[in-house]
């Protein structure tokens, strides 16, 4: 099956993902549909039918991508919905179970390893509440307004894109460290209880993210304006690649990375050039697979290359 259709049973979109269990009742179909189509469902929540099917199909088909068709016949005020559901879950749910599954796999290791762990995981959740608030403290209302025909001044979708945040590069960081440089001292059965909710989080916000950018924000432009309309160009996802143990050199750029060094400063420490720390840089990143300054910082201190005393 490549696509969803609004007159198949909610119970056979389900069979087909059931993920989007999660995605239904964010938008107020709750578990109780019984025999009920998608349509059916949907006019008894108030939802317009093919909105909810352009949701679990982006949850759904990795490679799918909304027409101009599908934006323009689509109910921005259910996509709203679901972004306001989803920041509830994410932040009074999903952390939650996660903050108490990180407190429990810290608890053999040392006070300082459990500092670094627990304030990366902290510094996380702030960013991701700053980058919630601004969505429900500006975008939502914004567009709130525009679909009762209110223009407000001073903000615009543009600007709302310019400076919307990736929230997955320090999620995709704390997983690589709870998988690779947690000590051996960690619950075995904790450390995959954590981790399959960091992969979980991780899918779900992915989804999330692109809502947010490849079908609310053209949209909203539409709405904005309804002879323009620019797509978002597509960048495919990073391939993987192969990683192996740090060298000595890159070890010691990664201490300098971690004491908060800039790129002229370890150049000059370590008497090599920018290009070459440039490059170092890049191969840590793809050996580690973490990309954040930060990340790295609690890389390299649970890997006992650096210690938490000499950090600033």
């Amino acid at each position: 099956m490549d696509k969803f259709v609004s007159s198949m049973k909610v119970a056979a979109l389900v069979e087909a993902n059931y993920r989007l269990l999660g995605v239904l009742s964010r938008v107020g179909i709750d578990g109780s549909f019984g025999e009920k189509t998608v349509s059916e469902a949907c006019i008894q929540s108030g939802l317009d039918p093919d909105t909810v099917i352009l949701l679990c199909e982006v949850y759904s088909f990795p490679d799918f991508k909304p027409t101009t068709e599908q934006l323009r016949h689509s109910h921005v005020g259910d996509i709203l919905r679901y972004l306001h559901k989803s920041h509830d879950y994410y932040l009074n749910r999903a952390l939650v179970v996660m903050e108490e599954a990180v407190t429990r796999l810290l608890e053999p290791c040392s006070a300082p390893q459990r500092k670094v762990v627990w304030d990366f995981f902290l510094g996380y959740k702030t960013e991701l509440q700053s980058h919630f608030s601004l969505e429900e403290q500006e975008v939502i209302p914004y567009v709130q307004d525009l679909i009762i025909g209110r223009r407000r001044s001073g903000f615009s979708i543009d600007r709302f894109e310019e400076n919307h945040s990736n929230v997955d590069e320090k999620l995709s960081d704390f997983k690589n460290l709870v998988m690779k440089s947690l000590p051996q001292v960690c619950d075995r059965e904790l450390r995959i209880e954590l981790l399959l909710h960091l992969c979980v989080l991780q899918e779900d916000l992915k989804c999330h993210t692109y809502i947010e950018d490849s079908i609310l924000v053209p949209m909203v432009r539409l709405m904005e304006n309804p002879q323009r309309y620019r797509e978002r160009p597509h960048t495919p996802d990073e391939e993987p690649q192969e990683r192996h143990e740090l060298s000595e050199r890159e070890k010691e750029i990664l201490v300098s990375v971690a004491q908060g060094l800039l790129n002229k400063e370890i150049a000059d420490r370590h008497n090599i050039s920018i290009n070459t720390v440039i490059t170092h840089r890049k191969n840590i990143t793809r050996k580690t697979g973490i990309r954040t300054v930060p990340g790295l910082t609690v890389y390299a201190i649970l890997n006992n290359l650096i210690d938490i005393n000499d950090i600033e």
